[in-house]
Parts: structure tokens; sequence; C-alpha cells
């Protein structure tokens, strides 16, 4: 098969979540553990720093990646989903898998996926697994898919576990909690393995704390040993200062990483590297500084506070659940602009009503619907932003919002492109084309 073909045969053939949601979730992890085995369990042969969290965690695990590649270690990155291309979930020092592993490893282990039946997402940790195994990385970053404790990585032995912040994202599958679905996120929590938290929050930490302890595992929360003292938008950068409250020295960090919220994932990423230093890894300062100022070329990292245009002036931003676009707003509250032209939309399992009720009042929207299965019908998503005071018109796709927008557009307006992940990959074909 070419790789096209082995893609569309995939596509067919496992449930994807990226594209139908709630149907292609496996709540166990006994697909992964077959697949393993058929694969000679590669997991174990790896050194990996594990992360999870509802938000943060993709830029995080980049961030990280990004400064073991500074400091000379051939870095495996796995993260999901994918913007573009199904291969962005598979990197190695920011370079995506070869298409012709994927085609080989498809027609080596067809038989034993076909018997396995997993979902694509089981499958892919599998790809991911193999591929870092056999090109004898260093270390690997796993990002967590899906809550944790049943998640499909969940079958690796880290160095370190990180958590990024919790808040309400995927409540049919991990609870409509926050207790419910912290309990989810710290099934990464392993024995006597140190597990970072970037925020102490109320209704997560007492449970991470009693959790860690059971398992004697050595806990910190990011924000309880680092303060961001400042941080300001520096000729491209967000430049933050950050006080270390072990040795009550500042240090000021610049990030090409824009977006506010990052200030709350640095935090968790300059603490995980003190204890992935602790493991014997060389890190010196001037790795973690020159790295987390070109993460994104480092990695391949896109569609986190991304400016896709300047002329007009076009954002977009991955943020999708009630706290990312929370960020967002607070984001957009920094930049001055004339009028905000915002191309919107969302997927059929998030609470739009909540999400919508949040969104800026004076801007003019361009309801837009994504091309997954997944995506909010375009003209209900207008019916429920009416409601909510929200004015503006429908879009059948992506592309046809973002000409709209444009057209709209006069010298100093901004056009804002989020709501969902969906929504953002639309927008960076439609710039890369």
């Amino acid at each position: 098969m070419t790789y096209q073909q082995t893609l569309d045969y995939l596509f067919a053939r496992l449930p994807m979540y990226q594209r139908i949601g709630e149907s292609a979730y496996k709540a166990d992890l006994k697909n992964t553990l077959k697949i393993a085995e058929v694969l000679g369990k590669p997991h174990q042969k790896l050194k990996c720093i594990h992360v999870a969290g509802t938000n943060g965690k993709g830029s995080c695990s980049h961030m990280i990646a990004a400064i073991l590649q500074q400091a000379g270690y051939k870095t495996g990155l796995y993260t999901s989903p994918h913007l573009i291309d199904f291969r962005e979930r598979i990197k190695i020092n920011g370079k995506m898998i070869p298409k012709n592993y994927v085609v080989n490893f498809v027609e080596k282990y067809k038989e034993s996926l076909e018997i396995i039946e997993p979902s694509f997402f089981e499958w892919t940790v599998g790809l991911a697994f193999d591929f870092f195994a056999n090109e004898e990385v260093d270390v690997a970053i796993i990002e967590v898919g899906l809550g944790g404790r049943l998640d499909s990585t969940n079958i690796i032995t880290p160095i370190v576990s990180l958590i990024t912040n919790i808040s309400f994202d995927h409540v049919n599958l991990l609870g409509d909690t926050l207790e419910k679905i912290s309990l989810e996120k710290a099934g990464i929590i392993k024995p006597r393995i140190p597990v970072v938290v970037s925020q102490y929050q109320s209704e997560s930490g007492p449970l991470f704390m009693r959790l860690a302890k059971e398992h004697k595992s050595p806990i910190e929360f990011s924000d309880k040993i680092f303060k961001v003292t400042g941080a300001k938008l520096n000729s491209g950068m967000l430049s933050v200062s950050v006080l270390s409250r072990r040795d009550n020295r500042e240090t000021v960090y610049e990030l090409d990483l824009t977006g506010f919220y990052q200030t709350k994932n640095l935090l968790g990423v300059l603490n995980t590297m003190e204890h992935i230093i602790k493991a014997g890894f060389l890190i010196e300062q001037e790795h973690i500084h020159k790295a987390l100022q070109k993460v994104c070329p480092l990695t391949g990292l896109s569609g986190r506070w991304h400016k896709l245009s300047e002329k007009p002036r076009i954002i977009a931003d991955t943020g999708h659940n009630e706290d990312g676009i929370k960020h967002v707003i607070d984001n957009l509250k920094t930049l001055s602009y004339s009028k905000l032209h915002f191309v919107f939309g969302s997927v059929n399992d998030k609470d739009v009503t909540k999400i919508i009720s949040l969104l800026p009042k004076e801007a003019t929207y361009y309801f837009v619907k994504a091309n997954v299965p997944r995506a909010f019908d375009e003209k209900e998503l207008m019916e429920k932003g009416q409601k909510l005071k929200l004015s503006g018109k429908h879009y059948p796709t992506v592309k046809d919002g973002i000409a709209a927008a444009k057209k709209a557009y006069k010298k100093n307006d901004l056009i804002f492109i989020g709501g969902s992940t969906f929504v953002v990959a639309d927008a960076l074909i439609e710039f890369t084309a």
C-alpha cells in the first residue's frame, strides 16, 4: 500500500476519537497490552516522561522536548491529536515519523491488529513505542490522550510524571466533577515515581497528595516552588520573570509561545526539568533558556496562540473547553484592536452553551463547522450564540468563515480563529496550502 492507502485503511478499520468521539474510546488497557506483547514490549526499553492534564499538556510536552533536544539528547515526542498530518503525533527531534515506517509497520502487523481490533489511538501508541525503541531515542515525552488512568499511554513507567491543570472536559467519559476528573488524571501516578503538578487546586490537590502518599511517590506543586512575578510581550516573545522559592533567585525566561496562559505551563516544565536532571540528564540553564525561545522550530508545535497573518492580523488558538476559552479571552484582552472578528466552531460533545456564554459580546461572529463528523452544526451554533446576545452569521466550512472575516476586516481589526482544535486544523490547512 502507499502511505495514503495505509492511512485510508486505518481510518476505515479503526475507530478514531478525533473523528467520531465517545464510541472510539476504549476504557481499559487490554488492547494496548496485547499490542505491546506483539511488538515485543518496546515501551519497556524507553526512558519516558509522562504528561497528563486538561489544558497545557501539549505545550508542556513540547517545551520539555525542546529543552532535551537543545541539550543534545535524541528525543522522542508523542502527542495528540494531529492538526494536519497524522505523523505530527510521532516525532524524533522535531522530525515526523517517516511515511515508509508507518506503511511497513501496518503491513508487518496488519494480521495481529485485525485480530486485536484496537482503536486508532491504541494502535498509534503502539506505533510510537515501536518507532522510539527501534530508533533508540535517549528519552521519550509521552502525552496522555484522554484522562490518564485508562489511557493507552499508561503502560509506561516514567522517570517523572507531570500533571498540568484540571478543569472540565470530556465529562461524559471522565466524570462530571473536578474530583472525578482529577482521579482519572491521577491514574498516571506510579509507585515511587516523582509526580509534578503544575498548580495546586483545592478540588484536586488533596486527592493528588493522598494518592501520591499511597504510592510512596514524591509530589510537588510547581506553583508552591516557583512564582511568576511578571510577564509581558517583548519583541515577539513572552518574557516571564520567575522567582524560585528554593533559593529566592529570580530568572527571566523568553518564550516563543506567547499566550499568557503559558506562564502556568512554564512552572510545571521548570519543576519537571529539576527531576529530569536528578535522573541523570545533563541539562544546563543555558539549554533551558535557548530552547524556550524556539520551541516551535525545534519541535514543530503549532496552533497555540499562533499568528497566521500580520495583514490582516489573524491569530488562532486550540483552546476548546471552558478553561481554555477563558485563557483565550484573557489573552485577547491584552491586545489592542478596533474590532474583533471571531471565527468560532465547536464539537458536539462539549458544553457549547457554557463556552458560548464566556465569549465577548462585542465581537462579530462567523459560526463555522469543522471538517470532522464530531463538528457542531454551524446553524445550531449560531442560534445558541444569538440567544446569548452574540451577533454574526453561519458558514458551512472554516474556509468560508475565514473568507467572510477577511472581507469584513478593516485596518487595526483582529481576526481570531478558535473554539475547537479542528477549527484551527482547518485554518492551518488554508494557510499552508
